[in-house]
């Protein structure tokens, strides 16, 4: 697929942060090129409005980096972004993050809401999440998810945003992610260090987050938060603020309808034959169970079973449909970056690790980390990438006949008269069951 103009400005874009922002080492190759995946997955979240967690030691660019995408991606002042994040911790309060009573309006009986710039602006960030206990996660579970806030029984719908959420390595000040909260981040990346020639050049010129800020129109959007605006001026504020950017530092920015365009572009983009039978050969292994029918987070597989050899062994969870709708759009996205006209098995390979490393529980969570040999990533993105590649090799060995089972089941369901293909792996005992056709079980021993 020929690069038109978005991709080569959302191309721009990445490049101006990563040589002029956000300083880092690429540590993901995709199709021959070199990137970092946390600017990466944090550029592909912006542009297919996701939701991402990003995870690392303090002061390495985790907040920073979301916060300079989303101000090139929306077009919204660094102040005013800095003005809508999130603080996680103990003491946060509902009031700060949603909304507050006009007390204005209560002292004369009318029940009317202030809300938050977070509630509000397109671009959401959430500093250091796992600081909030997990009483408190609950009260952005629901806007996180559908973009709806609550408050005095108002409602605020987002029709566009993204989130991006930080936190830190897990210490004495930190609580568990819950796992509802957990599943509806759509990836999980880390912020690394950059090693220590580009650390020491951190810092040595200007501040990098001046070349962003934009005091007069930071101010112009407060008073849209305010409600003393209405949507048209937002977007003449962020328009004028993308023109502003590109004659001073000469990169480009998006306003909605290009982000509009850029997602219905996505959303467009087939996935080839073997890329489709992957997924479903990878959903296969991670929901398959032949003993209780599923994977149940409150059932273990038993020793001696068939299938030890596969995931559905080794993790202890079934996955949430968000996963694959998870895995769609980020591929689609990445697709459409390089400027592939369909989805393929690479897309893919690169996408599964981030997007299933957070949401998988693996059995032996508790013994492995000292059993892992070396590596370069934090352990869940590293036996995210490890299970990827197995299932991967095996869907190599027995491609030609899933896709064909596939194929004969699709024929099936049109009417015709024929037997389902068996094989020995998960993906033939879920099609029988799609046939309805209980696939029979194999003996379990003692």
């Amino acid at each position: 697929m020929e690069t038109n103009t978005q991709q080569q400005k959302a191309r721009e874009i990445l490049t101006y942060i990563q040589e002029n922002l956000y300083f880092n080492r690429p540590d993901l190759d995709v199709k021959g090129e070199s990137h970092n995946a946390a600017l990466l997955f944090g550029l592909l979240t912006g542009l297919v409005g996701g939701k991402e967690l990003i995870v690392g030691e303090p002061g390495l660019g985790k907040t920073t980096s979301a916060e300079y995408i989303g101000a090139l991606l929306y077009r919204l002042p660094l102040g005013s972004i800095w003005e809508g994040e999130v603080s996680g911790h103990p003491e946060q309060t509902e009031e700060k993050i949603v909304g507050r009573p006009d007390l204005g309006q209560l002292n004369e009986g009318v029940e009317e809401v202030v809300w938050s710039s977070f509630a509000l602006l397109p671009v959401k960030v959430v500093d250091e999440i796992n600081r909030l206990p997990e009483t408190k996660q609950s009260m952005i579970l629901d806007g996180v998810d559908r973009g709806n806030w609550s408050y005095l029984n108002k409602v605020v719908h987002n029709d566009e945003y993204c989130l991006f959420a930080t936190a830190n390595y897990h210490d004495r000040g930190t609580n568990t992610i819950v796992a509802p909260l957990l599943d509806r981040f759509d990836v999980m990346v880390e912020s690394k260090h950059p090693g220590p020639n580009i650390s020491w050049m951190i810092g040595k010129e200007e501040p990098t987050y001046n070349l962003l800020r934009d005091p007069d129109r930071e101010h112009a959007l407060q008073s849209f938060t305010l409600g003393q605006d209405d949507q048209d001026d937002i977007e003449k504020i962020c328009s004028d603020y993308g023109d502003a950017l590109e004659k001073r530092l000469g990169v480009p920015s998006f306003g909605k309808l290009d982000r509009q365009e850029i997602r219905r572009q996505t959303a467009g983009l087939p996935f080839d034959e073997d890329a489709s039978a992957l997924m479903r050969t990878l959903l296969a292994e991670l929901s398959f169970c032949c003993k209780h029918g599923q994977k149940r987070s409150n059932e273990i597989c038993g020793e001696g079973c068939h299938y030890t050899g596969y995931l559905c062994y080794e993790v202890r969870t079934c996955p949430s449909n968000r996963l694959p709708i998870s895995v769609r759009r980020y591929a689609q996205g990445l697709a459409w970056l390089l400027g592939d006209g369909i989805v393929d098995v690479e897309h893919l390979r690169t996408v599964i690790p981030y997007a299933a490393a957070h949401r998988i529980q693996w059995r032996d969570e508790l013994d492995v980390l000292d059993e892992v040999g070396p590596r370069t990533e934090i352990l869940p993105i590293h036996r995210a990438r490890e299970a990827t590649r197995k299932v991967y090799r095996r869907y190599r060995e027995q491609g030609d006949r899933i896709k064909s089972a596939l194929a004969v089941a699709y024929r099936i369901f049109d009417g015709e008269k024929l037997q389902p293909t068996e094989g020995d792996h998960p993906i033939y005992s879920e099609i029988m069951r799609d046939l309805g056709m209980e696939p029979p079980r194999p003996v379990l021993s003692d």
